[in-house]
């Protein structure tokens, strides 16, 4: 199964986001909290058990542990920040995201096969 990399420090977002150069990068913002992003967790883990063949590096950002690096996403990114959310980054730039209830493994699929 592939693995999401926890993304717990500011330099350790910096150098993802610098990767991304050369192979995008999902980053899944997930809050221990929050019922919803519970669901959305489920759903990002059910598509990687189905051993996802795109060149892809997912990370987990835990909202709660790391709120300085979900703000930094924030910030970096220009998106605003949701929780749970999902985006997806090529060339340091975000070229998609969504949050809550549309964070589904089809969702998930239809974004990343066309990477």
């Amino acid at each position: 199964m592939a693995q999401l990399i926890k993304l717990g420090s500011t330099p350790e977002l910096a150098e993802a986001l610098a990767l991304s150069e050369d192979q995008p990068l999902l980053i899944f913002k997930h809050s221990t909290r929050c019922p919803i992003s519970a669901g959305a967790y489920e759903q990002m883990q059910s598509y990687l058990r189905g051993e996802p063949e795109e060149p892809v590096t997912y990370a987990l950002i835990d909202v709660i542990e790391s709120r300085d690096v979900s703000g930094e996403v924030a910030a970096k990114l220009g998106i605003e920040h949701q929780s749970p959310q999902a985006i997806l980054v090529k060339n340091g730039k975000a070229v998609w995201n969504t949050s809550h209830s549309r964070i589904t493994e089809t969702a998930l699929k239809e974004v990343l096969n066309g990477n």
